[in-house]
């Protein structure tokens, strides 16, 4: 009767937690997914037209919106989920044409990207397309194009060198459509920049162990060297002017990374006069951790020739990543961004006096644009409310600007105002598509909880609607891990859909908490460098714990039913989670983790020696005898990020101690999935996992 009283009580408490939770609100996966994604919002040289990608379930195009209407429209005509990516696209200087690559770049096998396992295979290739009619011209197999000033030919990047093929080709001389090689010369091409009157290309020619900068003449048909040293020298930046070049030098020293200690790189921003070759440094770093160059993509904001016969630059010299003039003469730099925020992407005014930058200043769990002058003084707030405000374009001659924008329930699209925020409106009025739920999502709400350290850690929780009793749990973790999570749909594709699994989730009946471990981007540079991170000890770790027991504290959530789930950085939380404490994690979903740091192939410290022996140890296979929750591996094997390998190991090891788990493999597919196909499968598969284990 004992026994029989128990199971009842059991089977009634189960019932209890089960009954708000099953009903859903018939909210599905693919309507989450229906919205097209955009990205690489570019505009003209005149600002009258933008252009951007659409990735629209797998098919993925350009899209372009012209004055005074600024409508958008589609430009190309890719119509299958063929995971050929679509990139780089970049407007002639007379707006006529748009460069692009499709196809995605060769792994270390000289392998591109195929994950619908085309026979024929597949290749990265330059193409242009002709803004008025649409038509089409394959330029070659190769990168990163860039028209000549008189947009009359493409050059992009081959096998490491530059090549050249025209724009529009005569029918009555067709082998002048072949491509060329411009010049030879040793080491690697990047970073081609030509003079403002198209005469001079100066570019970054790098030599494994230092680089220069270096000036293509093609009148005179001439390379030469630029301020040559034993360091590397990047990112040419040509004056108005054309007879000056500024470029950032990173200095080569012999400091070495240690468990606790960053390695240092010093560097400094230097001009070169082109006709006589002198150059001097007009700023220079100091010498501690934050004045060391940072590790942040902040792409072209690294520097920048500005109006007023200023410099601007990035730089986390006072612990946040912030833009800093200093006058081409040299002197004192000037903070232009002052303030315990970071800055993450720019747009330049035509007379360059002022750009508008995307922030976290005042809202750190959101985007908002500022207006930022060269000279100095207060920024001043152009958009904000619940809004992120990402990725702007100056336009229309600086009376307008277009940018990316989402909230909570908006998912993220195209959009353009006026220079100070307002009247706001779509550039694709057509988007999101009927069907998209938007008033079926929830907001997310900010919470802060504290590590065991002390360390504050920002997260968003996700409730369902109407919930009452105790739902099961699931801790999300973002990958990196230089990241950040927002109280919205977010503006990185893979992350963009991570939001949307969050959602069904919650749609499910689950509560979810979406975690900023320590490490990722928003919260200044200590927190991103935090001392003993990853392979040095896993101190992010404990932020996933301190997670974990704050959903145990909830009224609301079943401390028995809490899982994680992750991809990349967060697959590899999720596996330390699964190895370290399955006493709190009743499941999880590892979608292509680190499984083990000293196991990393390339030119990792890791690798070998003390390193390797530490960076073992905060891996999650060094816990495996402590492994007892079920799991789901989630792979592809084409992985160029984390080796497929990583999870063979940890799968062996399981398997070896009778742990159970499950996996789907997806042939063919790289790290960031390409096939919209793919996610589906992934996040169907992840869903009815977490279903079948914490509420089932």
């Amino acid at each position: 009767m004992k026994r029989l009283l128990a199971v009842t009580l059991c089977l009634a408490s189960a019932l209890l937690w089960i009954a708000p939770n099953v009903s859903g609100n018939g909210m599905t996966l693919e309507q989450l997914l229906s919205s097209p994604f955009p990205s690489e919002l570019i505009a003209t040289k005149n600002g009258d037209k933008v252009a951007w990608i659409f990735y629209n379930q797998g098919k993925r195009n350009l899209w372009i919106a012209e004055a005074p209407l600024f409508a958008g429209r589609r430009l190309t005509a890719y119509t299958k989920d063929d995971g050929q990516e679509l990139g780089d696209p970049v407007f002639s200087d007379d707006g006529n044409w748009i460069a692009f690559v499709r196809g995605g770049p060769p792994n270390s096998d000289h392998e591109n990207p195929n994950p619908s396992t085309n026979p024929e295979g597949a290749k990265e290739e330059v193409w242009c397309v002709s803004v008025s009619t649409g038509a089409l011209r394959r330029i070659g197999e190769g990168s990163a194009p860039l028209f000549s000033p008189k947009g009359d030919r493409v050059i992009y990047v081959n096998d490491g060198h530059l090549w050249s093929a025209p724009t529009v080709v005569s029918p009555v001389d067709r082998a002048a459509a072949k491509p060329q090689k411009m010049f030879e010369i040793r080491g690697q091409v990047s970073s081609p920049r030509w003079s403002p009157d198209g005469s001079l290309l100066a570019f970054v020619s790098s030599r494994r162990d230092h680089s220069f900068i270096t000036i293509y003449d093609k009148r005179a048909v001439t390379l030469r060297y630029l301020d040559a040293s034993i360091d590397r020298d990047i990112a040419p930046r040509w004056s108005p002017d054309g007879k000056r070049l500024a470029f950032i030098r990173l200095y080569n020293v012999t400091d070495t990374l240690s468990p606790d200690h960053e390695r240092l790189l010093p560097w400094a921003i230097r001009v070169v006069d082109v006709a006589s070759g002198k150059a001097k440094d007009v700023w220079r770093s100091g010498k501690t951790e934050t004045d060391s160059f940072s590790q942040l993509p902040v792409g072209e904001n690294l520097l920048q020739w500005a109006g007023g016969e200023r410099l601007v630059f990035a730089s986390e010299k006072d612990g946040w990543a912030h833009m800093y003039s200093v006058s081409t003469e040299g002197g004192t730099e000037t903070l232009l961004t002052p303030g315990d925020y970071e800055i993450e992407n720019v747009a330049w005014s035509p007379d360059r006096t002022y750009f508008v930058a995307a922030s976290n200043a005042s809202d750190i769990d959101h985007r908002h644009l500022w207006k930022v002058s060269v000279a100095g003084g207060k920024p001043s707030q152009l958009t904000r409310g619940d809004g992120i405000e990402m990725y702007p374009v100056v336009v229309d001659g600086g009376r307008r600007m277009a940018f990316l924008r989402s909230t909570a329930r908006d998912p993220l699209l195209p959009e353009i105002a006026s220079i100070d925020g307002s009247n706001m409106k779509p550039l694709a009025k057509e988007f999101p598509p009927a069907g998209f739920p938007s008033d079926q999502l929830v907001e997310p709400e900010s919470v802060v909880i504290d590590s065991a350290d002390g360390v504050k850690v920002h997260c968003q929780l996700f409730k369902p609607k109407n919930g009452s009793g105790k739902a099961p749990a699931m801790v999300f973790m973002h990958g990196g891990p230089i990241r950040q999570m927002l109280l919205g749909w977010h503006y990185g594709f893979y992350y963009h859909n991570a939001y949307a699994l969050n959602q069904y989730l919650v749609s499910r009946g689950f509560v979810v908490l979406s975690v900023n471990y320590r490490c990722g981007i928003g919260y200044g540079r200590a927190f991103r460098e935090a001392k003993h991170r990853g392979p040095r000890g896993a101190s992010e770790y404990q932020d996933i714990v301190a997670a974990g027991r704050y959903l145990r504290t909830r009224s609301d959530v079943d401390g028995h039913r809490i899982g994680l789930w992750g991809g990349s950085y967060g697959g590899f939380l999720t596996a330390m989670g699964l190895a370290r404490n399955s006493d709190i994690f009743a499941a999880g979903v590892d979608i292509h983790g680190v499984h083990d740091w000293s196991a990393r192939v390339g030119p990792s410290p890791w690798a070998t020696g003390d390193l390797a022996k530490l960076g073992k140890e905060s891996s999650p296979i060094s816990s495996a005898d402590k492994w007892r929750s079920p799991v789901l591996f989630i792979h592809g094997d084409d992985d160029r990020n984390v080796q497929f390998s990583q999870t063979v190991e940890l799968a062996r090891k399981l398997r070896d101690r009778g742990v159970e788990f499950e996996e789907l493999v997806l042939p063919d597919e790289i790290h960031d999935f390409l096939r919209h196909e793919s996610w589906l499968r992934v996040y169907h598969a992840a869903a009815d996992f977490l279903e079948r284990r914490l509420r089932e």
